[in-house]
């Protein structure tokens, strides 16, 4: 059901990543998508890239990241992109996802894992807490530290734009749209 990605499942991933980011209302920009993804398959040290099958078809993929918290006493990892093509959801795929996410934690010797979840998505955060993630009375925030890209060109409008990356959203039950 699940396997290591490899450098040859980019052409599969990539379309998936990008229906993730539709789903998020987020913007796709596919040069650097590739890049990032090209690089966390390099770099085992920062985390792991799955393909979820069914049936022996791709349907779906995960990554984890791995980071280091003194909060959390020492490795923790994060949920980075959960995404399951919409056939394949409503099947008990997306929670075995998230166990088999504990199990290589533990395998990596890493006491916590993170998630994020978009506010608008309160059937995802149902599903979260119902599998033992517990919501912080915190925000998520993101500043870009590196204001160029790995191509040495500036970060674009569309960068600015992406509203995933927006660490000015209002708290939550002030957005109209929540």
């Amino acid at each position: 059901m699940f396997r290591a990605a490899e450098q040859a499942d980019t052409e599969t991933l990539v379309p998936m990543m990008r229906g993730l980011y539709e789903h998020d209302q987020g913007f796709f920009d596919e040069p650097r998508a590739r890049r990032a993804l090209a690089g966390l398959l390099d770099q085992p040290a920062w985390g792991r890239v799955f393909v979820i099958q069914a049936d022996g078809q791709p349907v779906g993929y995960l990554v984890l990241t791995f980071g280091y918290s003194l909060e959390y006493r020492g490795r923790d990892a994060f949920v980075d992109e959960l995404y399951l093509e919409p056939a394949a959801r409503g099947q008990g795929l997306g929670t075995a996802a998230l166990r088999f996410a504990e199990e290589v934690c533990r395998a990596e010797g890493i006491g916590a894992l993170h998630l994020e979840v978009e506010r608008a998505n309160t059937r995802a955060q149902a599903v979260y807490h119902q599998f033992g993630f517990h919501h912080h009375d915190r925000f998520l925030m993101t500043k870009w530290v590196d204001e160029t890209t790995e191509d040495g060109g500036r970060k674009t409008e569309a960068d600015e734009m992406n509203p995933r990356l927006d660490s000015a959203k209002p708290p939550l039950g002030t957005n109209e749209h929540e």
